[in-house]
């Protein structure tokens, strides 16, 4: 299982890779966002992949007993899902924006210094 997730994170962090260094703001994006769930797997990965109990303490024990799931890889990710996405919402918007007022999402024509935007 582990195998698989890190062929699959490294090919996320490629395909972003590869899209990010493409011309159109659009594949740059699509290129973050890819990148973006690389992270979030790699955390995911890193915290250890087990089946376990919740991390809840009895009342008649001081410490956990056995084999758990650990909350901190969850949450992390689970922040970094709701982060991306409101990062994601706002360059969609701004990309329709810059594409409407210049009629192009290429990166080279947008450095021209004869449009005023």
């Amino acid at each position: 299982m582990e195998f698989l997730l890190v062929l699959l994170i490294g090919l996320l962090y490629a395909s972003g890779t590869y899209m990010m260094f493409r011309r159109s703001m659009v594949k740059l994006l699509l290129g973050l966002i890819l990148i973006g769930n690389g992270a979030n797997l790699l955390i995911f990965l890193v915290g250890d992949i087990n089946k376990g109990n919740p991390p809840v303490i009895p009342r008649d024990f001081s410490s956990l007993q056995g084999v758990y799931s650990d909350p901190i890889p969850q949450a992390l990710i689970l922040t970094a899902i709701v982060i991306s996405f409101g990062l994601q919402a706002f360059a969609i918007v701004l990309l329709k924006r810059v594409y409407l007022v210049t009629g192009t999402d290429d990166l080279d024509q947008l450095n021209s210094d004869d449009q005023d935007i």
